[in-house]
């Protein structure tokens, strides 16, 4: 594609791609919020409220849960009032085993009311978003399918999310669908919505693409961001998912360019660990090193 062609593309392509004039510089230093999830949290004999206090003492700035879930709701809203720690964030626990692209309809109801109850817990939590995968493409279900069914059950829910003012952040996963930055532009602009934005994980396009590439095309789709390393050495000795196991600053993220990026999109916001959890010295680890690669709130 000659210059001529590319900036006619990004002047007048059909995938939003004009959005990304939006884009503003901005000086990225504390302004990135750092967090892990619950389940991260694996100190034996803690209770819900000593775990949301110790991630308080290592310097967490929040943390994020898994909805639905068996904890009770008070007792986590009581550990958030309590500890200060605040719920910045909701994971939609069913996306994966009761898919929004399923062929049986009873399947896609059933992740429905899990993306509901979710909504609702944020909402109770006091947290911003609900992290969605959307569909799943696979033999049964084509990509096509996938993408129609999807936006269909997403859009059914816009009403409640509008309702809790809980927003609907789509990640980027290993599930064999949105597999580039243009097609998760479009997804989203074909909303036409302010309640559907980006999840964009960091660590999950090293395989096939470059962060920083990601960041600038998604521009201010992006609400929120999960953070984890790739190593395209050990997916190349050991195999793909092997490409995770690698320690937050020691893989192929190229954190100053992924920096530089959410830089040029003046991003701000919650930046979320996804990594192998353990108790308060792993997770103090985990903290230091995320002070290390991203500029954090002092």
């Amino acid at each position: 594609m000659g210059a001529m062609r590319r900036r006619d593309f990004i002047k007048t392509g059909t995938l939003g791609i004009a959005g990304l004039s939006l884009m503003r510089a901005a000086k990225l230093e504390g302004t990135i919020k750092k967090a892990v999830k619950f389940g991260m949290v694996q100190e034996d004999g803690l209770s819900v409220l000593e775990k949301f206090q110790l991630l308080q003492e290592l310097g967490f700035d929040g943390v994020e849960m898994d909805s639905p879930s068996n904890l009770d709701r008070d007792e986590v809203i009581a550990a958030s009032q309590v500890s200060g720690l605040p719920i910045h964030g909701v994971v939609d626990s069913v996306h994966w085993q009761k898919t929004l692209s399923d062929p049986d309809a009873a399947v896609r109801a059933e992740g429905l009311a899990g993306l509901s109850t979710a909504l609702r817990d944020a909402h109770a939590y006091g947290a911003s978003t609900v992290l969605l995968v959307p569909a799943v493409v696979n033999k049964q279900v084509s990509y096509v399918d996938a993408y129609v069914r999807s936006q269909l059950e997403v859009r059914k829910v816009l009403p409640l999310a509008a309702e809790l003012g809980v927003k609907i952040a789509f990640e980027n996963v290993w599930n064999m669908f949105l597999l580039s930055p243009l097609e998760c532009v479009r997804y989203v602009d074909e909303f036409e919505s302010d309640l559907v934005g980006w999840y964009f994980d960091v660590g999950n396009v090293v395989n096939y693409g470059w962060p920083e590439h990601w960041i600038r095309t998604l521009g201010h789709r992006i609400l929120k961001l999960d953070i984890k390393e790739y190593s395209r050495a050990k997916r190349d000795q050991e195999g793909p998912y092997a490409g995770f196991r690698v320690p937050l600053g020691e893989g192929d993220c190229d954190w100053p360019a992924v920096v530089e990026a959410l830089s040029e999109i003046g991003y701000e916001g919650w930046a979320t660990a996804e990594i192998a959890g353990g108790d308060k010295e792993r997770l103090r680890e985990i903290a230091e090193r995320m002070d290390r690669i991203l500029p954090t709130t002092p």
